[in-house]
Formats: C-alpha cells, sequence, structure tokens
C-alpha cells in the first residue's frame, strides 16, 4: 500500500512515517501544504492519505481532501488531527474519510485504523 503524508509538523511527520514503514507500506512523499496534498494526491494516487487538518497555508487538510476527492476517488483517507472539536468533525464528515484519529496517535492506533480499509 501507498500512503501519502500531509502533515505540517516535522517530527510528527517523520514518526508518522516510521510508523506507517513498521507496518510494512510505503511512503510515497511527505508534505505540509494543502496545495501540495491535491496535486500530490491527484498526481500520484496514492492507495491513503494521511491528513491533517491544519496545514501551512491557507488550504486546511478537509479543503484539500474535497478538492482531490473531485477527480481521485480512489485515494483512502485518515484524518490525524489535533483538533477534535464538533466542527472540524462535520466538516470532515462531508468528505470520504475512513477514520479521524486525534493527536497523538499511536502505532496501535493507526494499525486499527488501517485495518479499516
Amino acid at each position: 500500500m501507498n500512503v501519502l503524508i500531509i502533515e505540517d509538523d516535522k517530527v510528527l511527520s517523520l514518526l508518522l512515517s516510521k510508523m506507517v514503514e513498521r507496518l510494512n507500506y510505503q511512503v510515497v512523499g511527505i508534505y505540509a501544504k494543502g496545495s501540495d496534498a491535491i496535486a500530490k494526491a491527484q498526481e500520484l494516487v496514492p492507495d491513503l492519505v494521511l491528513m491533517d487538518i491544519m496545514l501551512e497555508d491557507e488550504i486546511d487538510g478537509i479543503e484539500a481532501t474535497k478538492e482531490f476527492q473531485k477527480t481521485n476517488t480512489t485515494s483512502k483517507v485518515i484524518y490525524i488531527t489535533g483538533n477534535s472539536d464538533s466542527y472540524n468533525r462535520e466538516r470532515a464528515n462531508s468528505t470520504e474519510h475512513i477514520d479521524y484519529l486525534v493527536k497523538p496517535v499511536s502505532l496501535d492506533d493507526l494499525r486499527s485504523s488501517l485495518e479499516k480499509i
């Protein structure tokens, strides 16, 4: 399985990358901007996108997901965020996604989410 990581925290993106590899999946890219998320999800068509909600530019992870899902309907999405509020959960529910994980995320959390695919 090819995994695209969209996360603006460099330490967390490296940690997620290591977790993905430990679960025997391949990381195809790590990006920190919503605009990059849209472009790379359309270009690479990964099996899975691990998507943070708050990103470096003006496009957040939910908006980026809505945009790339217009043309890429095969990539699954798991949101990984520090935002557990109902507003963002409701916004996330307007997209096709597998799970909504709240940071900090453990290897077991990620494994459980991946089992839903």
